[in-house]
C-alpha cells in the first residue's frame, strides 16, 4: 500500500517512514545536511544572481524549506538535489515577480506616476521621464532609480542585453534634448545662491 504525505500525494520520493525517528536524530541529521549543502548552495546562488548576499539569501530560504519538508513528510531521498531545486525555483519565482512588477510600471501612463517631492529641478527631470515613450522609461526606471545593472534589466524585461543598452542610450538623448543639459545630473549639480 502506498504511503501518503501531508499533500495527501503518494510519498514516492520519501524514504520509507514506517519506523519513527525521534525528533532529535531528525534535527541531528539535518544538522549535518545544512553543514555538507550550504556552501555548494551559496555557489549556486551566486552563479544564478551574480550577488553573494543574494545567494545567501537564497540559500538560507532553500535550506528552511528543505527542513520543514524533512519535519512534516520526511527525510527526501536526495536532499542535496532537493534543496537545489527550491533554491532554483525560488530565484526564479522572484524574477517572474521583478518582471511582472516590471510590466506593470512600463505599462503604466505618465499621469499615473506621482511627482516626486523635492526641489523643482527634481520635478522637472521627473515629468521630462514621464513623457518618455514607456520602453524607454521602464528601462531608464529599472536602470538609475532601481539601480540595476543593465544585465538584470534585460532579464527583468525579457530583452538582450543591447536592447536594453540601446533604449537607456535613446532615453538619455532625448532627455538631454529636452532639458538642454550634457550631464544630467540634477543630484550632483551645485546651486549658487544670490
Amino acid at each position: 500500500m502506498a504511503e501518503w504525505n501531508l499533500l495527501g500525494r503518494p510519498g514516492s520520493d520519501v524514504e520509507d517512514s514506517s519506523t519513527e525517528v525521534p525528533p532529535l536524530a531528525v534535527d541531528t541529521e539535518f544538522s549535518d545536511f545544512f553543514a555538507s549543502q550550504y556552501a555548494r548552495l551559496c555557489w549556486l546562488g551566486c552563479a544564478l544572481t551574480g550577488s553573494p548576499a543574494q545567494a545567501e539569501e537564497l540559500a538560507q530560504e532553500a535550506l528552511v524549506r528543505t527542513w520543514w519538508r524533512w519535519r512534516l513528510v520526511g527525510r527526501p531521498k536526495d536532499p542535496g538535489s532537493y534543496a537545489r531545486k527550491v533554491l532554483v525555483n525560488r530565484h526564479r519565482s522572484l524574477l517572474r515577480r521583478a518582471a511582472s512588477e516590471a510590466r506593470s510600471l512600463a505599462r503604466r501612463g505618465p499621469e499615473d506616476l506621482a511627482i516626486p517631492a523635492g526641489d523643482e529641478r527634481a520635478m522637472v527631470l521627473w515629468q521630462a521621464v514621464q513623457a518618455l515613450p514607456v520602453r524607454q522609461r521602464a528601462v531608464l526606471v529599472l536602470r538609475f532609480y532601481e539601480d540595476r545593472t543593465e544585465a538584470e534589466v534585460a532579464q527583468l524585461l525579457g530583452l538582450s542585453l543591447g536592447t536594453v543598452k540601446s533604449r537607456g542610450h535613446r532615453a538619455l538623448a532625448r532627455l538631454r534634448d529636452q532639458l538642454g543639459s550634457p550631464q544630467l545630473d540634477a543630484a550632483n549639480s551645485t546651486e549658487e545662491g544670490p
